[in-house]
């Protein structure tokens, strides 16, 4: 990671005459975070406009990240705005748009797993409902062209890929087919001894999860006020393999 950041921050300098120090700084902060809820990307925004003290503008967050984004087209990096379906949070996160020999290196998996991935991106996009099943994701195991992995291994890489929250994980209602991702069925369900389906209002056969949403923690920086949430960007749904409950009706 560190063979990738500080190139970057030898590029910020000669982006002095087209940023003005305040986004300079913005950039620098989002950048030894990696990903900021957005509460503290608006804090920042602030923060670093008064230390400056240049014109700061509230509902004017997206127009100073764009002036960064466009400085940052020839590094082929942009910070990018999503919705966590975990929490509903608005995040502000730094992406790479390329894929280098240097990038690699900054991720924890390994090159294959990494095609898995992307395979399992693939089914997503290509599917009707913007899922992709377990079992379809499995059977990519052999499909691919950098190092095959046996079914068990696959397994154990979609499971971390759920823990680090690249992907997420649904239930699908067995009679009209409705797929709901388990922070909404744990919130849908919470409470309710006898679950049925939202759409078709058949049992809902699946044991409901419990998630707890604690506040992220905030990391404090070198700068007054400048925090940062270390929540991971969240992915498309995929389908679990949850408990199967047992109608008692």
């Amino acid at each position: 990671m560190n063979r990738s950041l500080k190139p970057l921050k030898e590029n910020i300098k000669k982006m002095g005459a087209q940023m003005t120090d305040s986004q300079r700084r913005f950039l620098q902060v989002l950048m030894s975070h990696g990903i900021m809820e957005g509460s503290a990307a608006r804090a920042l925004h602030r923060h670093c406009c008064e230390v400056h003290k240049v014109h700061y503008a509230h509902d004017k967050l997206d127009d100073f990240v764009n002036v960064i984004n466009v400085q940052l087209q020839p590094l082929f990096m942009q910070i990018r705005k999503g919705v966590s379906e975990d929490d509903g949070r608005q995040y502000y996160a730094l992406v790479n748009l390329a894929e280098t020999e240097i990038t690699k290196m900054a991720s924890d998996y390994a090159e294959n797993e990494l095609e898995l991935f992307r395979k399992t991106m693939d089914l997503i996009i290509q599917s009707n409902n913007g899922f992709a099943s377990s079992t379809n994701i499995l059977n990519l195991s052999d499909q691919l062209q950098s190092k095959k992995m046996k079914k068990k291994e696959a397994e154990q890489v979609l499971q971390s890929f759920v823990q680090d929250k690249w992907l997420s994980e649904s239930q699908i209602c067995d009679t009209c087919g409705i797929q709901i991702h388990l922070p909404c069925v744990a919130t849908y369900f919470k409470g309710q001894s006898e679950p049925h389906c939202p759409n078709c209002n058949e049992f809902w056969a699946y044991e409901i999860p419990v998630i707890n949403r604690p506040n992220p923690p905030q990391l404090q920086s070198t700068a007054p006020k400048e925090a940062a949430s270390t929540s991971r960007e969240q992915r498309r749904a995929v389908p679990s393999t949850s408990t199967r409950r047992t109608n008692r009706s």
